[in-house]
């Protein structure tokens, strides 16, 4: 256009072949001159004397004759291009025009004659004069100094719709009403922006301006304008010129590619199906459609993958709905409310389409479809149907034409992605929760040694559940296994490796061996694994899932002793309330977190006050990413020693998770333990010691059946004293003493015989003329379980039989 603009100013309308400029010569009848221009003089060297009387042959021939350069007599047609000799002998090509003359007297025509080069530059400037007024896609228009309309072009009466004859003198914004210009730093109206520039002389370039065009009512454009002054040769304004190019196309093309990159950067932040069904409408409303409703099968919520059912019974589950429309009322769990704004917390609603509706038609076909202001899209990923996306249009253009569909299209196609991966997550998230779930405790039973109470939160972090783990095991003796541990990594791996380090544990718990012995045999364990994984999995890297250790603490709690015995590997130590309100934090040596192998584990034991509070717990609880672990660990001291002696264990459980997660979230698995323990005294406990002798036997007897009359457990009197014969014949037969007798009156009666021998007794069938070996047979037949504990002074069998009924 700056082209343009300069070759129309250096144009000379008059033309070369203007009688006014151009080189003319007078001819008779018979082609002689008989007139001879100072401008032909000028051109081709020859003075009026040296040419008047000659033939313009002489001169001048057609240029299909170039060789020959004289003649007379020839014909010379209306316009022609010709060769002429210049007087120095040089050629010149000159395009002829011939103008007949009428009258009397020799004259019969005049002719003119410009060169050639010079009559095509004219002629080309004159064909751009023409082509921007008839033809070209730029709409030019003349404003006067009052900026009413003098004239436009094709283009411009094209968009008025009216020729100009009928719009002269029109003013600017009298023409385009509806409209304003959009472009930041600049007046609004067309009066304002032209005022400043017949005022400053500034051109303004590539000014936006949106609104009706006149000829299509009610249908919105977006033109790029300019304006530039326009002065005369003695620099007086008479007007400004504006050049105005619909740029509609390319702002529409333009708008949907943003809205495609838009939803690449806000669809599918989060691992979840319906806040992505959220981001997906609010994208597209209101930059693609005015309203957008999104259904998906009930089983995509769930994780699972749609069955192929038949369209007519399909039931959709409206997950979001979106609108444009001031004051328009949601339908789903996030629907548009006032001014088109979300409604979180809306329940979910099943939808169903009748048949023929555009929903219906799209089920059934699994394809686009589009009816008036609609457009139906399916969510489809991997070949399967997950849903529909309802585009809606009520603002103009209320079609959607190729473009939009297209769009639509891709829109809806990389949404599906991102809800197909979501719903895979849910779904392993859904079956490691299960699965963690299957494998934690499911309740815990009273236990007469220790009151309980737990909490476990897993993760809402996007890498999924985690191995956090705890137990409470009843052991012999009325003691018992307090355990808590946390495997490194998430999801199914750490939730299985969790499951099998809790049975390992229960497994290994009831052999009663120390904590410190237990945590090594653990540890093996878990080596073994590692090691095992690895040379399945060669060199992959199986990425965060694979499971590189774990962390644990075992703590046996003793109710009788009022002693807690406890070793950790790797984990933090347990949180010890005595009465009071006292908080302390246990010197329990570390340990190696399991799995590393070849380094010992040490026991700490500790005798704990009637009522102490035994916290046991994860990382997860005091330790977060805005929150130094150290901090964490005091809020917990403060929360114990503030309700230890006051709250319910339940109630201090509830609080200490509101102090330490307030917001009821956490980036990792939580579990919580609380343990206030209990004594069993005298009135229920009573001990003796015997020598190892054979009338050892008998004085078990009378100290047993004396003990449980006063109990009032008079019908367990004759199994006991038989239990208890057996027990210490076999520990003065096989073993050394002294011995210890001990009866528990508990939820069951248990009956135990300790001394300093290391062998363990066997079951075994004694034939019939066998004179011994039947007495541990017969007394695994009285009792509910039996079994034998170790120590580093010896063993202990121990016994159990239920109690008769109150």
């Amino acid at each position: 256009m700056t082209y343009a603009r300069r070759a129309i100013g250096a144009a000379d309308l008059r033309g070369p072949l203007d009688v006014t400029r151009a080189a003319s010569f007078v001819l008779d009848g018979q082609d002689v001159v008989i007139g001879w221009s100072p401008a032909a003089q000028e051109m081709l060297g020859y003075r009026p004397g040296d040419i008047i009387g000659r033939p313009a042959g002489t001169f001048l021939v057609p240029e299909s004759a170039a060789e020959s350069v004289t003649g007379t007599g020839a014909c010379f047609p209306q316009r022609d291009v010709r060769i002429a000799v210049h007087r120095d002998g040089h050629r010149l090509r000159l395009a002829t025009a011939v103008c007949r003359l009428s009258g009397t007297g020799p004259a019969e025509r005049v002719l003119v004659a410009a060169e050639h080069e010079r009559l095509r530059q004219w002629e080309a400037q004159l064909a751009m004069l023409h082509g921007l007024a008839t033809q070209s896609p730029v709409g030019l228009a003349i404003y006067d100094t009052e900026l009413r309309l003098v004239w436009c072009n094709a283009a411009s009466e094209e968009e008025l719709g009216r020729p100009l004859a009928h719009v002269r003198g029109e003013l600017a914004d009298e023409l385009y009403p509806q409209g304003g210009f959009v472009t930041q730093g600049y007046p609004e109206t067309l009066h304002e922006v032209m005022r400043r520039v017949l005022e400053t002389g500034e051109p303004i370039l590539d000014l936006h301006f949106r609104g009706e065009q006149p000829s299509e009512p009610g249908k919105v454009h977006l033109w790029s304008c300019s304006y530039y002054r326009l002065q005369d040769a003695d620099g007086r304004v008479f007007g400004l010129c504006e050049d105005a190019f619909d740029i509609s196309d390319r702002y529409e093309t333009q708008r949907q590619l943003n809205l495609l990159v838009e939803a690449g950067r806000r669809v599918g932040t989060t691992l979840d199906v319906t806040v992505t069904t959220d981001e997906l409408a609010e994208v597209a409303v209101p930059e693609f459609a005015d309203r957008v409703e999104i259904d998906l099968a009930p089983a995509v919520l769930e994780g699972d993958v749609p069955a192929a059912a038949g369209p007519a019974g399909t039931e959709l589950i409206r997950t979001s709905s979106r609108s444009a429309a001031p004051g328009a009322t949601a339908g789903a769990t996030t629907g548009a409310g006032a001014g088109g704004m979300a409604e979180p917390g809306r329940p979910a609603r099943p939808v169903t389409y009748p048949a023929g509706s555009p929903q219906h038609r799209s089920l059934a076909s699994g394809g686009l479809v589009t009816e008036d202001d609609t457009l139906v899209v399916p969510l489809r990923a991997g070949g399967t149907a997950l849903g529909l996306v309802t585009f809606v249009r009520h603002r103009a253009p209320g079609f959607f034409d190729r473009a939009a569909v297209a769009v639509a299209d891709e829109l809806v196609a990389r949404a599906a992605v991102s809800i197909d991966n979501a719903r895979r997550f849910t779904r392993e998230r859904t079956a490691a929760l299960a699965l963690q779930r299957q494998l934690l405790p499911q309740h815990l039973p009273p236990h007469s040694a220790v009151e309980l109470a737990y909490r476990y939160l897993p993760t809402d972090d996007l890498s999924g559940v985690g191995g956090d783990w705890f137990d409470v095991i009843p052991l012999s003796g009325t003691r018992v296994g307090l355990v808590v541990g946390d495997v490194v990594g998430h999801g199914i791996h750490a939730a299985a490796t969790m499951g099998r380090l809790r049975t390992t544990v229960r497994a290994l718990a009831p052999m009663d061996m120390p904590p410190d012995e237990l945590l090594k045999r653990l540890d093996d364990l878990v080596g073994q694994s590692a090691e095992a994984g690895a040379e399945g999995a060669g060199a992959l890297d199986g990425g965060d899932d694979v499971v590189a250790g774990a962390t644990c603490l075992y703590a046996v709690y003793d109710p009788v002793s009022r002693r807690c015995t406890m070793a950790r590997a790797g984990h933090l130590p347990p949180a010890v309330v005595e009465p009071g309100g006292r908080v302390v934090f246990p010197d329990l040596p570390a340990g190696p977190p399991l799995g590393l192998g070849g380094l010992p584990f040490e026991s700490f034991e500790v005798e704990l006050p009637v009522g102490s509070l035994l916290a046991l717990f994860t990382d997860g609880l005091v330790e977060a990413r805005d929150r130094d672990i150290d901090k964490g660990l005091d809020t917990l001291g403060r929360v114990l020693s503030e309700g230890a002696d006051t709250l319910a264990l339940d109630d201090l459980c509830d609080r200490a998770i509101s102090e330490l997660l307030p917001d009821g979230t956490t980036t990792d698995d939580t579990a919580l333990l609380l343990v206030r323990t209990r004594e069993l005294d005298s009135r229920r406990v009573a001990a003796w010691q015997l020598p190892a002798e054979p009338v050892s036997a008998g004085r078990a007897r009378e100290l047993v059946a004396a003990r449980l009359r006063a109990w009032g457990l008079d019908e367990l009197v004759f199994s006991t004293e038989l239990i208890a014969s057996e027990l210490v014949t076999n520990a003065v037969r096989y073993a050394e003493g002294p011995l210890h007798l001990r009866l528990i009156h508990d939820r069951t009666l248990v009956c135990e015989v300790a001394d300093a021998g290391h062998t363990a007794p066997h079951l075994r069938h004694s034939g019939e003329d066998d004179e011994g070996g039947r007495g541990l047979f017969i007394v695994a037949q009285l009792v509910l379980r039996w079994g034998t504990r170790y120590s580093r002074r010896g063993k202990t069998i121990w016994t159990e039989q239920a109690l008769p009924p109150a």
